[in-house]
This record gives C-alpha cells, sequence and structure tokens, in this order.
C-alpha cells in the first residue's frame, strides 16, 4: 500500500537554503555511519539514524514524516605507483562518486514498514533526494576543491642590480660554505651559491644562502635544481620574504653564462614541496625530529580537522573541553540533549556536541582509506571531528570568525567566553543545575596608585578573565646571536613575566592633594580564579613595526605559586585621595569625563601613531600607561573604524539618575537570553548603547536588575559595579599546574596559527 504520510508542501532545496547532509545537527554521527544519516525532506535537518535516533525525535517533533538516508562507504584505493608530477600549485578536483559509494532509501517516520512504498509520487519524490545530494552543504556554500597561488614580481627582482662577473668561476654544483650539493640558491646580483634552509620531507639545509643575504642585502636568489627549459624556477626575495616571479630570469641568468634552455629540473620545486605537505598533512604527523607520532584513540582523545585555517578555534575547544568545568558542564554520556528547532543555530546544543565529540572516544577509531604500499607508508590514523556548524554559528556576525582567514586564538576566546556567558540564561531554561563554566576565568585585579610625595593612595578593582602579559625581550651576547640566521634570545619564565606585570612602576599624574606629579602604580590580584589563562606577548616594536620575537617562555611542569603576587588591600596607617577629583588624565568614578592624558598621547604621536588611533588606545587601557596603550594598537591595527573619530564624552553624566529604558532594547537583550530586569539595569547603566549593555551584562552576571516597578517609583539601582570595600580579601590557594599551552607559530603578528600561549589552573 502507498504511503500516505507524503506532505504536499514538500519542494527541493534552493539554494539559499542550509542542507545538513554531511552529519547530524546534534551529535558527530555522519552519512559515514553504519546506518547513515537522516536528512529531512521537509526542512532538511541532518539527525543520526543510529542507536541515538536523533531523526525520530525531529520527526516526532516537526511532524515531518519523510526523510532520505544516505550513507556512503569509502572506496579502498590502491597506491602502487608513483603519483603524477605535479606542474603547479593546485589540487586536482574529485567528485564523491571517485570517493565514495553512496546509497539513498526514503524513510517514512509514520509508517509500520521500514520499505516505503511512494506509489504514484515516487518520480516526485526522487527529485526532492536528487536536489539534496547535489545541494550545496551547509558545511561548504561554495565547493572550490581547486586553489592556485598567484606568483607576481616586486620591485627588487624588477630593479635588480647586477655585479659584474668575478675573475674566477665558482662551481655551480656545491654550496660555497658547506658540502651540500641540493637545495642550493644562486644569488642573482653578486652569483654566490648557498644553501637554502632544511625543507619539508627531510630535504637539507644550513641556511648560507639566507647568511650571504643578511651579510650583504642581495635580495633575490634562485634555486637552481628548479630550473627548466620552458622558464620554470623558484626565485625567493628575501627582501620581501616571499616566493616572486623574475621576468628577466633568463637576461639574469645568462649574466652568471647559465642557459636555461640546457636546464633540467632535478629537484622539487617550493610549490611542489607545499602541494605534498598539504596532500601528506593528515597522514604524516611527525615531531621535531622528523620521526613519526603514534596515533592515539580512546576517550578524550579525538582530533579536529582544519576547516580551512581553523587551527586557531581547535586548539580553544581542545584546551577548553580538557578543563573539568567544561566537561561537567557540556558532556552527557548518555546525549540527553533538549530539543530545540534549529539545533544548529543553538550554541548549548553545538557546545554539547562538541563535548560529547571530543571525549566520549565514540569517533576516536582508526580510519583510513589507502592500503600502504612502497610509496605510502601511512599508518592508520583519525577520521577527526569537522565541527563546521560550531564555527560558522560562533562567528556568525563577526568580521573576522566569519572569515576563512587566520585568527588570533586568545581573540577567540575571548569572544567564545562571551557567547557562553550570554546562552546561560536560556540554557537554565532548558536543563536544571545550569552553572556558568566561565565563571571559573575570573577574577579582581586590584590596581593601587600611590604619590610619591604625600603618600596618599586610590584603589581601584576590576573583574577580569584573562591576563595579557609582556614577555620581557633579552638579546644573548652577540657572540652567539645568530641560529640559521635567526637572532636568538634569552629565556624568560611565566614567573618573570608575572613578576615584571605586577611590579610597581613609575607614572606621571597630577596628584590632587599636593600637585605633585609622581606616583607608582602596581596591580595585584586580589581575587585568584580557578582557571587563568595568560597571554604572553612576544611583540617588539622594530623600525617602527610591531614584530613578534621567537623568544622561549618557560613554564613548569610542577607548582606555580602566586602568592607574591596577592594585594593585602588597603592598609590601616593609608590615607585615601579624594574620591571627587580626577588625577591627571585618569578620571574619577564621580567624574567620567574623558580627558586624554597629554604625556602618554605625546609618546605614542612620536612612534607614529595618528591622534585619534592614541586617544582610542588610552581610553581602553586606562589613560595611563602609554605602553599598555601602543600594545592596544598593535593589537587593534586591523580594525576597520581604527581611525574613525570618536567622542567619548559625548554621554554626559546627568545629575538626575536615569529612570528609562527602551523596551525595544530590552526585548533585544531578552532575545539574546537575558532576563528584563537585568537587561533594564544595563541599559539605564550605558546610557542605552546596546554595545555597552551586552558587555555590562557579561562582566556584571551577578546583577540583581531593576524592576519596572522600582523605575517607576524612582528607586535607585542595587548595583553600580565594584566596590573596593565590598570585595573581601582573597584567602584561598594561590598554586596552579598547567593546563595546556598553545603556540603561535609564524613570524607575523597577523598571520600566522594558534595563538594562546597558557592556560594555567589551580590546584
Amino acid at each position: 500500500m502507498a504511503c500516505t504520510h507524503i506532505p504536499s508542501s514538500l519542494r527541493p532545496p534552493q539554494p539559499s537554503q542550509s542542507v545538513y547532509r554531511e552529519d547530524c545537527t546534534i551529535c558527530f554521527d555522519s552519512i559515514d555511519s553504519p546506518e547513515g544519516l537522516d536528512v529531512c525532506l521537509s526542512c532538511f535537518n541532518g539527525a543520526c539514524a543510529g542507536n541515538r535516533q536523533h531523526s525520530s525525535d525531529h520527526a516526532r517533533h516537526t511532524s515531518h514524516p519523510l526523510a532520505v538516508n544516505i550513507k556512503r562507504t569509502r572506496k579502498t584505493k590502491q597506491r602502487s605507483e608513483p603519483p603524477a608530477k605535479i606542474t603547479k600549485l593546485a589540487i586536482a578536483a574529485e567528485t564523491e562518486d571517485d570517493i565514495y559509494d553512496t546509497l539513498t532509501r526514503v524513510k517514512c517516520f509514520s509508517c509500520a514498514t521500514s520499505q516505503v512504498d511512494l506509489g504514484e509520487k515516487s518520480s516526485y519524490i526522487d527529485t526532492i533526494v536528487d536536489g539534496v545530494l547535489k545541494a550545496n552543504t551547509f558545511a561548504r556554500q561554495q565547493e572550490v576543491r581547486a586553489w592556485e597561488q598567484e606568483l607576481t614580481p616586486c620591485e627588487h627582482t624588477l630593479c635588480l642590480d647586477q655585479q659584474s662577473q668575478p675573475s674566477e668561476s665558482k662551481s655551480l654544483g656545491q654550496c660555497s660554505t658547506c658540502d651540500l650539493k641540493e637545495n642550493l640558491w644562486l644569488c642573482l646580483t653578486c652569483g654566490n651559491l648557498g644553501c637554502g634552509r632544511a625543507q619539508f620531507a627531510g630535504v637539507g639545509g644550513n641556511g648560507h644562502g639566507l647568511a650571504h643575504t643578511d651579510s650583504t642585502n642581495h635580495p633575490v636568489a634562485v634555486k637552481l635544481g628548479s630550473l627548466t627549459a620552458d622558464g620554470g624556477a623558484d626565485v625567493y626575495c628575501y627582501a620581501c620574504n616571499e616566493e616572486r616571479t623574475d621576468p628577466e630570469l633568463v637576461t639574469h641568468l645568462a649574466h652568471w653564462n647559465i642557459n636555461l634552455a640546457e636546464r633540467t629540473k632535478t629537484e622539487k620545486s617550493l610549490t611542489e614541496q607545499q602541494i605534498e605537505q598539504n596532500l601528506k598533512w593528515e597522514f604524516s604527523m611527525t615531531d621535531e625530529q622528523g620521526k613519526e607520532l603514534k596515533p592515539l584513540f580512546g576517550p578524550g582523545l579525538t582530533g579536529l580537522k582544519n576547516l580551512g585555517n581553523s587551527c586557531y578555534m581547535a586548539s580553544i575547544l581542545q584546551a577548553l573541553f580538557s578543563i573539568k568545568e567544561f566537561q561537567e558542564r557540556y558532556y552527557d554520556k548518555e546525549m540527553k540533549t533538549k530539543w530545540t528547532e534549529k539545533p544548529a543555530e543553538d550554541i548549548e546544543t553545538q557546545l554539547r556536541k562538541v563535548a560529547d565529540g571530543l571525549l566520549s572516544g565514540r569517533y576516536s577509531k582508526p580510519d583510513s582509506d589507502v592500503v600502504a604500499s612502497e610509496y605510502s607508508a601511512e599508518i592508520p590514523h583519525q577520521k577527526g571531528l569537522a565541527p563546521a556548524m560550531f564555527k560558522h554559528l560562533v562567528g556568525r556576525g563577526h568580521e573576522e570568525f566569519s572569515t576563512m582567514r587566520q585568527q588570533d586564538s586568545f581573540e577567540f576566546l575571548l569572544h567564545l567566553l562571551k557567547l557562553i556567558s550570554r546562552s546561560q540564561s536560556t540554557a537554565s531554561t532548558q536543563y536544571e543545575n545550569v552553572t556558568d563554566p566561565v565563571s571559573s576565568f575570573r577574577f579582581v585585579m586590584e590596581q593601587k596608585l600611590q604619590c610619591m610625595n604625600c603618600k596618599k593612595v586610590r584603589y581601584r578593582t576590576d573583574e577580569m578573565e584573562n591576563l595579557s602579559v609582556a614577555v620581557p625581550i633579552k638579546r644573548v651576547s652577540p657572540s652567539g646571536n645568530t641560529d640559521n640566521g635567526k637572532e636568538q634570545f634569552e629565556p624568560v619564565t611565566l614567573q618573570q613575566c608575572l613578576a615584571e606585570y605586577t611590579a610597581p612602576e613609575e607614572v606621571e599624574l597630577t596628584c590632587p592633594s599636593c600637585s605633585t606629579k609622581r606616583f607608582t602604580k602596581q596591580s595585584l590580584f586580589r581575587t585568584f580564579p580557578t582557571i587563568l589563562a595568560v597571554n604572553a606577548r612576544r611583540f617588539e616594536i622594530v623600525n617602527w613595526v610591531p614584530t613578534k620575537q621567537d623568544v622561549p617562555v618557560i613554564v613548569q611542569d610542577g607548582t606555580l605559586d602566586l602568592e607574591q603576587f596577592r594585594s593585602i588591600g588597603q592598609q590601616t596607617d593609608e590615607e585615601l585621595l579624594p574620591e571627587d577629583i580626577a588625577m591627571g588624565g585618569v578620571a574619577s568614578s564621580s567624574n567620567k569625563r574623558f580627558i586624554p592624558n597629554e604625556t602618554a598621547v605625546a609618546m605614542l604621536e612620536a612612534m607614529g601613531f595618528p591622534r585619534v588611533r592614541c586617544e582610542k588606545a588610552l581610553h581602553a587601557t586606562g589613560n595611563i600607561d602609554p605602553e599598555a596603550a601602543s600594545l592596544w594598537l598593535f593589537e587593534h591595527m586591523e580594525d576597520p573604524d581604527i581611525d574613525d573619530p570618536v567622542d567619548f564624552n559625548k554621554e554626559q553624566p546627568s545629575s538626575q539618575p536615569k529612570t528609562s529604558a527602551d523596551p525595544e532594547k530590552i526585548e533585544a537583550l531578552g532575545n539574546m537570553g537575558f532576563g528584563a530586569p537585568q537587561a533594564r539595569q544595563a541599559l539605564m547603566e550605558t546610557g542605552g548603547d546596546m554595545e555597552r549593555a551586552v558587555d555590562w551584562l557579561f562582566n556584571h552576571p551577578d546583577a540583581q536588575g531593576i524592576d519596572e516597578e522600582q523605575v517607576v517609583s524612582g528607586s535607585e539601582s542595587n548595583t553600580a559595579g565594584f566596590n573596593q570595600k565590598d570585595i573581601p580579601n582573597d584567602t584561598g590557594s594561590a598554586k596552579f599546574g598547567l593546563e595546556s599551552i598553545v603556540c603561535h607559530k609564524g613570524g607575523s603578528i597577523h598571520a600566522g596559527y594558534a595563538h594562546l600561549p597558557f592556560m594555567i589552573i589551580s590546584y
């Protein structure tokens, strides 16, 4: 009997619709799982068909009876021949038919039989199923399987000035400094032949070509082994630190008696090595000595796939879900996830999905589609999880994290913690005993300003979720100042970084009591967090350019005792400065008008920063320390509005208390998960600014809020931020142990790989 549950509203997916046909929106079971994935033919939600039965739950809650089950198995490949010659930096596109065998069948959750008779609507349903299979998946709206790197000439190759030939001809078969006979680079300026840096896949190199460039400032070199008769070659500009092209390469080589037409390529080009590395990246995991790493499997040992410059996200997720507070908050062995209409757009659901994927061990199994041969010696490895839904959800609307560009993982951590805090109000209505895991990161820093003349003091406390400390940069003695052409720096410990961060420093402010302009400033821990996230900044200004230096930062394996950095609070013999008077450019608690510290502005302008940037940086960093402001500028140089003027005093304090808030803004904050009383209070505290109100709510999670009755009666708000006297001295443990380290790979402060130097957890 033909199925009678086929909705008349079924339509093939439109180009703008998201089709979740790769993995379940609630867990990481996928079309590669033994039971496959059920894709709803009404809303195109993907749900697992295995023992978790998320597809059945979806059908029951939505009354969408029909789904197509998609199950694919990977074809086994036998690599018995060497790979084809690679001629350009491109990955050939493969269709799914080349890689997988795919089976589909239509299911009806309302019919009692497993074989659904579609009757006369069979061809129509087949059209919808075909549309599902051909639609762009959620993870990849545009399937771009091939990519090429476009190389261009530069001023150094276009304006190359070659010296006259030396009287003695030089050998083109060996490095002029060592015995290496491969990976040789010819300086196009003077004809020196030097070995390159060590390359991927074991190609040797001692960096003598780079050393020659450093000593002579000759910028352009060509790799002899890459020369081909058709004009192909690796040309590298050390001045640009980029691979380039040389339009006059034939002429430049002929100057050194090299006939390009007679050359035969003998070595892999940089392009081929990059392609080889890309193709083998998931299969060839080695340590610093080049030894193959042993694959691990089991609960808590699940890897994440690179979704395209997504290592910053993967590193943070691995670090967070290794912490007990996040494991207890989001990991449920029974996977009792509450129903939501759009699970792919619910951050609580996606966090639980990530926790299950990383911690359960369900997906930590060997996976290999290639049988080893003399050309492929790979060992079984994990397939890895692809958290595409999570990445899209967390990055949605963010100008940086919504892109495929490289990002800073420390900034991603801060962004993610804000989203998690925001989600707690909504989650508490779905789950019992919900606790905010971000609270484990929160602590209070106390800043003490003391006049060096009258000894009067002023205290300020700030709630924080991380520390960003500068790393002391000290070069080694000149006798050992290079290592393969690189500068060497003295190693420092994390304890030293924290000591410098908390050490007293002299600042120039005007004392309201004695008019002296000399103060000491010191920041110490008023309270300690359970988890301390530390961002170690290894930046230095070199020729007015912010540069990341390769300074070794040592974190001990044992206990890290921070007791020496604990604040003891105000002492009985200390006299406080008047609270109603501003010092220098620092506004007091009752005078909120921002006046830029002109001394600091002058120092920043002397470094080359425009005044509008200087004022923004000082406003963001407390208006005291030009060094902190300069570091802020380095981290925000790419902000699109960095040069837009801002009037920080636009919202003047009123002598009358604010007694109203925009109902539409209260509703908007309510849609984000905040209660109306808390939203009302946040808007009143921030002059009605939505963005500032959200930040205020993040920083005041325990705010009681203001009821509408209190507004009508003119009652005062029950919060006004931190009060020095309201924070008791912390007497808990100040001992911490290392939990995870994420390091930034790359010399640029704008690009590279994951960057969250340390996350340490208290005992």
